[in-house]
């Protein structure tokens, strides 16, 4: 049977969140970026608030063990005078990429979309992440617009 049908994805629960903190420990170290107890903290209680619209997903395989999750939030977008989706995060675990763990992922991430009445969500990814940008080539259109940023000291 293939993995994508013994994966199941839901939004993250109070007892998801040491499968996920191991996750998000992943992804950090992937883009090579510091990860500390205290980032991991306020990222959980941004999950965790209700008042926030800021959202997660895990996926799991039929025995219950992470192997996947996304991040996303509402990002009002002036020019359209509405909320848009804005994907924050997304990680798969390097031994189930290619499986279909992705797609299923983006399919509840469209639906949620959908519900929230978003017309579009957008993400950013970087450069030579040459995989997930194969992926995403297949699941959605490449904007023209460049990416800056402003680091504030």
């Amino acid at each position: 049977m293939p993995l994508t049908q013994k994966i199941s994805v839901t939004p993250v629960h109070a007892d998801d969140r040491e499968q996920w903190q191991r996750l998000y420990y992943d992804y950090a170290d992937f883009y090579q970026v510091p990860m500390n107890q205290d980032i991991l903290d306020s990222v959980w209680s941004w999950i965790s608030d209700d008042s926030q619209a800021f959202y997660a997903l895990i996926a799991k395989d039929h025995a219950g063990n992470a192997v996947g999750l996304m991040h996303y939030r509402a990002m009002l977008s002036p020019l359209r005078g509405a909320a848009v989706g804005f994907l924050d995060d997304l990680y798969v675990d390097p031994a189930v990429r290619g499986e279909g763990v992705v797609d299923q992922l983006f399919a509840e991430l469209s639906a949620a979309a959908k519900k929230q009445g978003w017309p579009l969500v957008r993400w950013i990814t970087a450069e030579n992440n040459y995989r997930a940008r194969s992926v995403y080539d297949k699941l959605a259109t490449k904007t023209h617009w460049q990416t800056y940023q402003l680091t504030i000291e």
